[in-house]
């Protein structure tokens, strides 16, 4: 597997250009047969391209949207693209599948190739040797997500009875891979029914002696990960399910008429309140991170459909470009389709009809997306409460350096050693009253004059030059006679070498040398006319960009990226669209940084 191990290299990630970004969209509609608007949702805007090595040495291109990688080419100059499972998850139909049993998994996340037999229990019989493929675990009567992506070793034919041996899949990327790990790392959705003809397709395609075969798993995963055999007894579940009358799959055009619904409740509770810079805003953004998470949570529909799967190709428009310009002529959104060369074409989403009279007279209801954001909250309430908060604490330390060891082997202390700033500040008063430097009219101040090797700490001659030459200002000869005690130790810390120590419950402390950097919040104009909000210096805090980036894209409902600074060891800089100031920093402090520790700046750059 290309991503079995750690990357050799990975170069700093660039945005793609609109007309790139337009061809690569091409390319993926004529490979994968697809409609304009689909292709929208699969190449979205603001993609990031980003070059990198293998653990073998293969180059590849990566591609990025919203923290996710989506697609990638692997060897020089290949043209080859390969979707990834984050991708798969939004379109399964997108590569024919195999399907393996449930034991089989953990071998291929780990890297292992797909064997036969014992590896393959549903497949397409017109598979094609070096074909992409999907594979998916094994489940009667469902489909689950595709949980890896790979290359037919054989044709599908073979994978037929129990002759045949050796690899049935050359697997080049999965589930929990490390090109799954640089993105936002989301589970696999859950298994869903399949429809009564689906299921009599994939029965037809289970490979001969499937029971023999599924006994044989042990050829690939060993004799103790052999799944047991399904028990045959029937459960009381089952037999109440069979007398519950069974309910319809949602029609095409109330498949619509929910996604409209959606679309007026994201202009309700969000669009509406969007800053006229936020404008336009690309179709497939629209879809995925407004209108998708405002699908109502409970259906008011009497149907066996799940409002997870309310999705566009299901309602009478077929696609999503249709469904907009539908929207367009009823007023509730003002769409401008700009075509490309070659004739490809975006829709974008010039404004919304917040006085429209169904947004006006709209009620609200619990979304998917209060659904989840929820359920995160109550998850980090329960660990919360179950490990006590995790409060980040960070120590500044300090240790003798240069002109100040003098001073520390005088007061008899180690030169070694990191001193916080408490600790600092008892031994200079020690060494005063030792040294009995204190002023006797006025006890905040100290006779520096009394004292050679103190005077010389904090006021250290400069470095010579060729030939000797003038002393600077801030030398031995103009060090003043008194001193009050608060200023000698600040100079005495600023002539020490700064280090700094991070403290998480649960986790081993770091120190490292240098001053600690607040955490920068600051908000910029990009684009001329678009705010945004952009995170750096985080890393320190324990804090994981993905992470970051993926609840701030719930929190806010606005996209968000993760890019790479330039400069070595520059550290990665989290984007979130608008002014989120407010929405990050609880959210910091919610982590456990303290306030202390987060430095915000506003457009104008002031502190605020």
């Amino acid at each position: 597997m290309a991503f079995k191990k750690p990357l050799a290299s990975l170069k700093t990630s660039a945005p793609l250009r609109s007309s790139d970004r337009r061809k690569l969209k091409q390319r993926v509609v004529d490979r994968f047969n697809l409609q304009p608007d689909e292709g929208d949702i699969l190449v979205p805007e603001g993609l990031q391209s980003v070059k990198f090595t293998t653990h073998v040495d293969e180059p590849g291109v990566a591609y990025f949207s919203e923290g996710d990688p989506l697609w990638f080419t692997l060897g020089k100059g290949s043209e080859d693209l390969i979707p990834t499972v984050y991708t798969l998850w939004k379109a399964p139909d997108l590569l024919p599948t195999l399907s393996t049993p449930s034991a089989v998994i953990p071998r291929l996340t780990d890297g292992a190739d797909l064997m036969i037999p014992g590896g393959v229990v549903t497949h397409s019989p017109t598979l094609r040797i070096n074909e992409l493929v999907g594979i998916t675990q094994y489940e009667e009567g469902k489909r689950g997500p595709p949980l890896a992506v790979g290359r037919m070793a054989v044709n599908g034919e073979e994978l037929r009875g129990r002759e045949t041996k050796g690899k049935a899949v050359i697997v080049v990327h999965a589930w929990k891979d490390r090109l799954w790990e640089m993105g936002t790392k989301r589970e696999p959705r859950e298994s869903v029914s399949l429809p009564v003809e689906d299921e009599e397709e994939e029965e037809e395609e289970v490979t001969e002696d499937n029971e023999e075969v599924k006994e044989d798993v042990h050829d690939v995963v060993g004799e103790e990960a052999t799944p047991p055999p399904p028990s045959t007894a029937p459960s009381e579940t089952t037999a109440e399910s069979e007398e519950a009358p069974s309910l319809p799959p949602l029609s095409p055009d109330e498949t619509s008429t929910l996604l409209r619904l959606s679309l007026i409740h994201a202009i309700h509770t969000h669009l509406s309140h969007l800053p006229p810079t936020s404008f336009p805003i690309p179709s497939s953004t629209l879809y995925t991170t407004y209108i998708l998470p405002s699908r109502p949570s409970h259906l008011p529909l009497p149907t066996s459909t799940p409002p997870t799967e309310i999705d566009i190709k299901h309602s009478s428009h077929k696609s999503l470009t249709g469904f907009l310009r539908q929207m367009d002529k009823e007023g509730l959104v003002k769409i401008k389709e700009v075509k490309g060369k070659g004739g490809v074409g975006e829709v974008l989403i010039m404004g919304v009809g917040k006085g429209h009279k169904d947004v006006l007279g709209h009620k609200g209801y619990v979304t998917l997306g209060d659904v989840e954001a929820k359920r995160e909250k109550k998850e980090r309430e329960r660990e919360r409460e179950e490990g006590g908060r995790k409060e980040i604490v960070v120590t500044e330390l300090w240790k003798p350096h240069q002109a100040s060891v003098r001073f520390f082997e005088e007061a008899g202390k180690d030169t070694s050693t990191l001193y916080t700033h408490a600790e600092l500040k008892s031994l200079l008063n020690t060494y005063i009253m030792t040294k009995a430097l204190m002023n006797p009219h006025k006890q905040e101040y100290i006779n520096l004059a009394s004292d050679d090797v103190l005077a010389a700490v904090l006021y250290p001659p400069p470095p010579q030059g060729k030939g000797g030459g003038k002393q600077a200002v801030g030398s031995e000869s103009d060090a003043p006679e008194f001193m009050k005690r608060e200023d000698a130790l600040k100079r005495l810390v600023k002539s020490m070498q700064a280090w700094h120590r991070v403290e998480v419950e649960g986790k081993d402390p770091v120190t490292r040398k240098g001053e600690m950097k607040p955490i920068d919040v600051v908000v910029k104009m990009r684009q001329g006319r678009k705010a945004c909000t952009l995170i750096t210096n985080f890393e320190a805090f324990f804090l994981s960009a993905d992470d970051l980036a993926d609840e701030l894209r719930k929190l806010c409902a606005s996209a968000t990226s993760v890019t790479p600074l330039q400069g070595k060891g520059a550290g990665l800089e989290v984007m979130v669209q608008g002014k989120q100031i407010k929405a990050v920093t609880e959210l910091l402090v919610e982590k456990g940084v303290p306030k202390r520790w987060i430095e915000v700046r506003g457009l104008v750059g002031k502190k605020k």
